[in-house]
């Protein structure tokens, strides 16, 4: 693969907390090992390309978030899933992935299906940083903040992406799941943005995208960051 499309679905709103910073940390990360690739910031309303590599969703609010799970019904993203695209979602992108989620007004909403996972409210919002251990890959800890107020349950389809060792958990418990992979799906409910706060997680998925494992990079600020952060709660 000489050159990667990567798609920052809806930004404008599936953006909190900057997560569309994502999106430049894996193009940057490209760049330096000399890879070629494409951005493409596809706004709410807008028709998503169905070719690309990658699609990276961020968090929302509530109300957007409903917005953004309707365009994506009609997007034709499971059907580019289906042909081999990768996913990487945050937070509300998460729920969205879903079989269904619980909005605030209590009604539940069917999600795309393409993580087995349901999402519900919880009795109380969860806030604050986290750190996890990655279940199947030799990464350092996974750092990031969590701001919702939904926890989401996994299904036996889905296995968690790490589990949290400080900090809560999908479903705001202590020492529980973080995040999910299923199939070309990797998703996570924190922020950070979580690539620039884990560079080693960002070349993982890239390296899932490209196929391969990818060339290290020389350490520099974005590892000095991450290990500023670890334990630093």
């Amino acid at each position: 693969m000489t050159s990667l499309t990567i798609v920052s679905v809806y930004p404008e709103v599936l953006g909190t907390y900057g997560d569309s910073g994502n999106v430049r940390v894996l193009e940057r990360r490209l760049a330096w090992r000399g890879i070629s690739s494409t951005v493409l910031d596809v706004p709410l309303g807008a028709a998503l390309p169905l070719q690309a590599d990658l699609y990276v969703l961020g968090g929302s609010e509530d109300e957007i978030q409903h917005r953004a799970l309707l365009a994506l019904r009609e997007s034709g993203l499971q059907s580019a899933v289906g042909n081999g695209a990768h996913v990487f979602a945050v937070c509300a992108g998460l729920q969205l992935l879903g079989n269904s989620m619980r909005r605030g007004d209590g009604s539940q909403v069917e999600g795309l299906g393409l993580l087995d996972a349901v999402t519900e409210r919880l009795g109380r919002r969860v806030v604050g940083e986290v750190e996890a251990r990655f279940v199947d890959a030799a990464l350092p800890t996974l750092t990031g903040f969590a701001n919702h107020g939904a926890g989401t349950e996994l299904g036996p389809r889905a296995r968690p992406l790490a589990v949290t060792t400080s900090g809560l958990g999908n479903g705001g418990q202590p020492r529980g799941p973080e995040g999910v992979v299923q199939g070309s799906v990797v998703a996570t409910y924190l922020h950070g943005p979580v690539l620039a706060r884990n560079p080693a997680f960002a070349d993982w998925l890239l390296g899932r995208v490209v196929g391969r494992e990818l060339r290290p990079l020389p350490s520099g600020p974005p590892e000095a960051l991450h290990a500023a952060l670890v334990g630093n709660r």
